[in-house]
C-alpha cells in the first residue's frame, strides 16, 4: 500500500512563499503521476499541479501557472510544491495524490488518483 504524507503548510502573508512536501512510502514501480490538489471550505477539490513519474512532465492549473513549481526527488521519494507570490485565494487544504500505471503527460483529474495523503493546511492572510 502506497502511503503519502504532506508537510510544510502554515500561515503566510500575501506575497509570501511556502514549500509543501509529499513524502511517499515508495514511488510506484510502473509509470505514475503525483498530483497536488486543494480544497477550500465549501468548495470542490481541485487539481493544482502534477508531475509524471518517468518523464518528469508537469502540468499546472492556470491560476497558479508561473507562481507554483512542482518537482520531485527520486532518491528521497519526495515531491515538492514550491508556492510563491501566494494570494488569499490560495488558502485551502492541500493534498498530494498518486496515480499508478498511467502514462504520458499527467492530468489533474481526481478520478485517476488512487492514493491520497491526509492534507496540510495553507492559509494566506495578513
Amino acid at each position: 500500500q502506497l502511503q503519502l504524507v504532506e508537510s510544510g503548510g502554515g500561515l503566510v502573508q500575501p506575497g509570501g512563499s511556502l514549500r509543501l512536501s509529499c513524502a511517499a512510502s515508495r514511488f510506484p514501480e510502473n509509470s505514475y503521476f503525483i498530483g497536488w490538489f486543494r480544497q477550500a471550505p465549501g468548495e470542490a477539490r481541485e487539481g493544482v499541479s502534477c508531475i509524471s513519474g518517468i518523464e518528469g512532465l508537469t502540468k499546472y492549473q492556470e491560476s497558479v501557472e508561473g507562481r507554483f513549481t512542482i518537482s520531485k526527488d527520486n532518491a528521497k521519494n519526495v515531491v515538492y510544491l514550491q508556492m510563491n507570490s501566494l494570494k488569499p485565494e490560495d488558502t485551502a487544504v492541500y493534498y498530494c495524490a498518486a496515480a499508478d500505471s498511467v502514462y504520458g503527460r499527467c492530468v489533474l483529474s481526481k478520478i485517476l488518483y488512487d492514493y491520497w495523503g491526509q492534507g496540510t493546511q495553507v492559509t494566506v492572510s495578513s
